[in-house]
């Protein structure tokens, strides 16, 4: 990396970005899936922050246990500290954790990059909830003095209906949908409201990633064997269902479903589908119909023409320029390179490289907590 990293301080020169660091990660075996995917984070700023912040107070409190979180915050903590201002780093004790923690992790098969994501956030985010568990229970039967670990502010009274607990995890990427279901044969409106950390779209060919969302909120009409039971009217009747976004997240992550289980084949293959993903979204979708607008910040690329095989890279805007990420490796790109990785408008192409995991942030920053 020597060589290449000293590429990218020339590519960069002058506008290399004060205090940020560009270092590939190390592959053990298969081991990109979760590369790409740390890439993707480390580059998610605010989250970046909040978890080294949380990395200085629990040093600062000094006995806290290892976990994944610990893990990821070390590792974290590593690459912004490093002296060199690119390099290699090898993610090893994050990489032994994960193993130790989740055996569909552990063999040397190809894993799937959006599994990995959705059990790294949902695991930070429960180990997050019973640490303010822990502290709130440490604070109930300790004098009122001291203060909860962590920073956690605990204000709920007791014996009071509490909220659920809203983690920086779920500040950063939670958002909440609304499943509205309405009777044609009384017209009542029942919705019923879910949490996300991503979303999973469905894709076409040559389509676009507003197309994909749209056909996400499209109305669907319960009819025949899937009436819908209307409170109202007690009993069976047609319906029409739709699908918002009441509470748009911060960090909108898009999963696009690239993989589909074919029947006539008995297996799963990757759709190697052309969808546009822009630079710049508008999500229209929302329960409010105001455009919140996103800009593209990371894409985590799944490379090879099959679901059981292949390889995970990762292209991350920092700081206005755009980096490619292949496991030790690191270079500069150029921002029209990223349309390259929409997929291919014919079914057998000789690019196999496709956009898997788009990370958009929210362009009103600090608008919502």
């Amino acid at each position: 990396m020597g060589a290449a990293g000293s590429k990218l301080e020339k590519a960069l020169g002058d506008q290399f970005p004060e205090g940020e660091r560009y270092f590939g990660l190390e592959n053990f075996g298969n081991t990109c899936y979760c590369n790409s995917v740390l890439q993707a984070l480390y580059f998610c700023v605010p989250f970046r922050e909040q978890l080294l912040e949380y990395y200085g107070n629990s040093r600062s409190i000094g006995d806290a246990e290892e976990n994944l979180l610990t893990c990821l915050a070390d590792l974290f903590s590593q690459i912004s500290s490093q002296k060199k201002k690119t390099g290699v780093i090898a993610p090893k004790r994050f990489v032994q954790r994960l193993k130790k923690q989740n055996e569909l992790f552990r063999s040397y098969m190809h894993q799937d990059a959006h599994e990995f994501l959705n059990f790294l956030l949902n695991e930070l985010v429960d180990i997050l909830e019973k640490e303010a568990q822990a502290a709130k229970t440490d604070q109930e039967t300790s004098p009122p003095s001291e203060k909860a670990v962590n920073g956690h502010k605990n204000s709920q009274a007791n014996g009071v209906h509490k909220e659920p607990l809203v983690t920086w995890v779920h500040k950063n990427f939670q958002g909440i949908l609304t499943n509205e279901t309405r009777c044609l044969q009384c017209e009542t409106v029942t919705a019923r409201d879910e949490t996300f950390l991503d979303l999973s779209l469905d894709i076409e060919q040559n389509s676009s990633i507003t197309s994909c969302l749209k056909n996400f909120s499209s109305t669907e009409t319960l009819n025949a064997e899937d009436k819908f039971f209307c409170d109202k009217c007690c009993s069976l009747q047609e319906a029409q269902k739709r699908m918002k976004i009441k509470k748009p997240p911060h960090i909108l992550v898009i999963h696009l479903k690239r993989f589909k289980y074919m029947e006539q084949l008995g297996r799963y293959k990757k759709l190697s589908y052309r969808v546009v993903f822009p630079l710049e979204l508008k999500l229209s979708n929302t329960v409010e119909d105001a455009d919140i607008e996103y800009s593209l910040f990371a894409v985590v690329v799944h490379v090879g023409s099959g679901p059981n095989h292949g390889h995970y890279v990762s292209l991350v805007k920092s700081h206005n320029h755009w980096l490619f990420f292949d496991d030790e490796n690191v270079e500069m790109i150029d921002e029209s390179a990223v349309q390259t990785f929409f997929g291919s408008a014919q079914e057998y192409s000789s690019n196999t490289d496709h956009g898997y995991i788009l990370f958009y942030e929210s362009l009103g920053a600090g608008s919502r907590s």
